[in-house]
């Protein structure tokens, strides 16, 4: 496994991230798709959350001491019991970068870490901490395609032209 790319990738994505979602006005980030659907302020919420309780926490629990639980998470649940939609988005924005920042630092100073290590996961069974690792990356890959569906179908409804000389979705 080439962890320097996963690793690179995420760094990569962090500036991605900021450069999706920095200066964008309450319109923008307040609007929902649909019903139930997150926006753009509870995405960054739970990337924040999700960075933090989720994968860092889980990729280093299962390196260090894979036989202990890991802390319970409810990324759904948090939308509501952490009441995103009251967050102030620039400051979240700001959140998540740092702590990207702080995994890449405890990540890069990795010393022989075990990939294989395995955890019994109560629901999933046994899952490596490479595992944890790389579904971190397609997590980020999985939000920043919802980030721009978003973006995309603001500019849809705003704009009021067609946006078929641009291709297909």
């Amino acid at each position: 496994m080439d962890t320097s790319y996963i690793i690179d990738e995420l760094e990569r994505n962090k500036s991605v991230f900021k450069s999706l979602l920095e200066n964008l006005p309450p319109e923008i980030y307040l609007r929902r798709m649909s019903e139930g659907k997150w926006n753009l302020l509870e995405i960054l919420c739970h990337l924040y959350d999700e960075e933090r309780e989720d994968f860092r926490a889980r990729v280093f629990s299962v390196l260090e001491n894979p036989e202990v639980s890991l802390s319970p998470i409810d990324p759904q649940g948090w939308v509501s019991s952490r009441n995103y939609a009251s967050q102030n988005y620039n400051d979240k924005l700001n959140d998540f970068l740092e702590e990207r920042s702080h995994s890449l630092k405890m990540l890069r100073e990795l010393k022989n870490p075990k990939w294989e290590n395995i955890h019994i996961h109560s629901k999933l069974g046994a899952v490596s901490a490479k595992m944890f690792f790389v579904n971190w990356l397609a997590h980020d890959y999985l939000h920043i395609r919802q980030i721009t569906k978003l973006k995309y179908e603001f500019l849809k409804a705003s704009e009021g032209e067609s946006l078929s000389y641009a291709g297909e979705w």
